[in-house]
């Protein structure tokens, strides 16, 4: 009876011990897949600005494509132009425990909290597009983008070569984009550092068309009630210079000619009004993220060092190259 007992004893610890064993492994894996993948598949949130463009609607559709080609699953939200929906976005993929998370912010300020979350959860974040202005550079591990303020300078530097030959005074209206997004605030600065250091440019109206057609036409139609003479419009990107095209033509003047345009993004359709005369330059900002963005996920995932600020590489065209670079455009 006694060996009895202590084979039945030793069988009960033996199999005891072996359910331990398999509890203590599981543990581990499951804290290596962090969005809860047991398959190891990397998890991406992508909190987006919106739709208000087609610059925005390429953006999205590269992350989109590009998550797909890497083998990355992707949460995606659109935060339809409003701060508080992409914060309640970024805390929705925090609690889902996904990998990484990416956004373009709709502003600059008032990050800190959201990411600091992110930060406590183990969960990195790369800025997309757009900066914040939190001086705790912690809070995220890079920035993939464009330069904004070398934007605006492109566009300050090309009117000063347009005009270097008259006295003036040159009288220009701005349509700005969503007040306090990086690109608006940005692309004003460098436009005004250029033009700011000849006195003859003067900037008679600048106001904010939150970076849509049918804001930018609405605003430029106030524009041309209340200014008489303006020789330049300056849009912050292409979805309002056209918007402002269809206000300049209502008002029985000519786009590109009467009003001189210059404008940011790099669209199609602002090459078709390139080539029919009606913009006079594009400064190009690259919407096509998407494969830069997934490397860069897979890096910070992995545990990689990677450089604070990814820059794309961009160009400026004139009516001159845009029936060539036309049929090249991809968004």
């Amino acid at each position: 009876m006694a060996r009895r007992a202590a084979l039945a004893l030793s069988t009960v610890l033996l199999l005891a011990t072996s359910t331990l064993t398999a509890c203590s492994t599981e543990a581990p894996d499951s804290e290596k897949s962090g969005g809860g993948n047991s398959d190891g598949k990397i998890t991406l949130g992508f909190a987006q600005v919106g739709a208000e463009s087609g610059w925005r609607t390429a953006n999205t559709k590269s992350v989109q494509e590009s998550a797909k080609k890497a083998g990355i699953t992707l949460k995606f939200s659109d935060a339809q132009q409003k701060q508080e929906n992409q914060i309640k976005a970024i805390r929705g993929f925090i609690q889902q425990k996904v990998d990484v998370i990416a956004f373009s912010p709709v502003v600059e300020s008032g990050w800190d909290t959201v990411l600091k979350e992110a930060k406590d959860a183990g969960i990195p974040v790369i800025l997309t597009d757009r900066a914040v202005d939190s001086k705790d550079t912690s809070l995220y591990k890079t920035f993939l983008g464009s330069d904004f303020v070398k934007e605006g300078r492109s566009a300050g530097e090309w009117l000063t070569k347009e005009y270097a030959d008259e006295k003036g005074p040159v009288n220009i209206v701005e349509l700005q984009g969503t007040t306090g997004s990086a690109p608006a605030n940005d692309r004003k600065a460098g436009f005004a550092e250029i033009v700011g250091k000849d006195d003859k440019f003067k900037v008679v109206a600048s106001q904010t068309g939150d970076f849509t057609r049918a804001k930018g036409k609405e605003v430029m139609q106030a524009f041309l009630k209340s200014h008489k003479d303006i020789d330049v419009l300056y849009a912050h990107n292409d979805d309002m210079a056209l918007g402002a095209i269809q206000a300049i033509e209502e008002a029985g003047k000519k786009p590109g000619k009467d009003i001189k345009i210059i404008s940011v993004d790099g669209i199609k359709d602002a090459f078709v009004a390139m080539t029919e005369g009606k913009i006079n330059v594009v400064v190009e900002c690259n919407p096509l993220l998407g494969d830069q963005l997934m490397d860069l996920a897979k890096k910070v995932v992995d545990g990689q060092e990677v450089p604070t600020r990814v820059e794309t590489e961009e160009g400026v065209f004139t009516q001159d190259q845009a029936e060539e670079a036309l049929p090249t455009r991809q968004y």
